[in-house]
């Protein structure tokens, strides 16, 4: 079992930037490739970043590119998000998951641990 705790949200203002974190502990060999979703109030939950576990390979929704940047630290066992240029429609809970197979996959449904979120509000 892995277990995902996500850190570093909070109420910024448009154009701001965050850092989220997210620390695995557990069984932490048993995850590979790891992502970032978020979900706003009223809507499904999203694919927004993913990383092998290397590093070496990184994926991104569209609406988040050249804007996030996801990144990782093994020795640490934790996963980043930065986000710069924040905009209203970045507001959400963000969830890190991860899956026991490196190969980054956009579906919910392909991660096998999830995190409880954390809130980002990005004010006008």
């Amino acid at each position: 079992q892995v277990q995902l705790v996500e850190s570093g949200g909070g109420l910024v203002q448009a154009g701001d930037s965050l850092r989220l974190s997210c620390a695995a502990s557990g069984r932490t060999s048993s995850s590979a490739a790891m992502g970032w979703f978020r979900q706003a109030p009223g809507k499904e939950r999203e694919f927004v970043a993913g990383i092998n576990w290397s590093g070496s390979r990184t994926d991104y929704a569209d609406s988040v590119k050249g804007r996030f940047t996801i990144s990782r630290d093994n020795a640490k066992n934790t996963v980043y998000l930065q986000m710069n240029s924040l905009k209203p429609e970045d507001t959400a809970v963000y969830y890190c998951a991860a899956r026991r197979f490196n190969v980054i996959v956009q579906e919910t449904t392909g991660y096998d641990y999830w995190g409880q979120g954390t809130q980002v509000i990005v004010s006008s």
